[in-house]
């Protein structure tokens, strides 16, 4: 069996939408937090996205693990298109009708002048099959919320329109457990959204941000 992490990244430096900055000093306590965590995980190999938030906070995780990072594109986070580099009272206003056909769950719409969830399975999904099937047993991809959602979607049936039903938010620095077993070709979910990491610190968990 292989252990498979997908790690969201921490907290970035920005309320813009998506755009490529660093951690914020939150951000940079999260990975620290989860750092001193995973030190008994026995993790054997470590991935991030080329994203900077995720670079830095594989970065962090390295100052225990000590591991070659393996940078991958592909795994970057779903491309929000026109919506990118916006506040989000832009892109209400902006793209309003867009995000409500969005929140029926109908259909996989991709963003305007982005992505959609098929879109990023179709590029993310061969990355994370090498991945699985490279003889390491414990792997820690760091990437992103948008990306994890749509390879949950993916692996256990959902449509793509289905994605956001996984968690109202997944939570910065949280761990996503897959379990998989090569002899058969399948993969199973054994934890979501873990953040045991950062109780105690409610600064630091998204669902406490007004």
């Amino acid at each position: 069996m292989v252990n498979l992490y997908l790690i969201r990244h921490g907290r970035q430096n920005s309320k813009l939408c998506n755009v490529d900055v660093e951690l914020s000093s939150e951000g940079c306590i999260q990975a620290e937090l989860l750092r001193d965590r995973i030190k008994s995980y026995e993790i054997d190999a470590l991935y991030c996205s080329n994203l900077i938030r995720a670079r830095q906070t594989a970065e962090i995780l390295n100052e225990m693990l000590c591991l070659p990072i393996k940078i991958r594109e592909e795994i970057k986070e779903i491309s929000f298109g026109l919506l990118e580099g916006m506040s989000d009272e832009y892109n209400d206003e902006h793209f309003g009708d867009f995000k409500e056909e969005q929140k029926k769950l109908l259909e996989d719409i991709p963003y305007p002048g982005g992505e959609n969830g098929t879109s990023v399975y179709e590029r993310a999904m061969p990355v994370i099959q090498e991945i699985v099937q490279s003889g390491k047993k414990n792997i820690a991809v760091v990437t992103h919320g948008g990306t994890i959602r749509v390879l949950l979607a993916a692996l256990f049936g959902k449509n793509q329109a289905k994605r956001f039903l996984f968690g109202v938010s997944l939570e910065n620095t949280s761990i996503t457990q897959l379990v998989y077993n090569p002899q058969i070709d399948r993969f199973y979910l054994e934890r979501f959204n873990d953040t045991a990491h950062l109780e105690g610190h409610p600064e630091l968990q998204r669902r406490n941000i007004k």
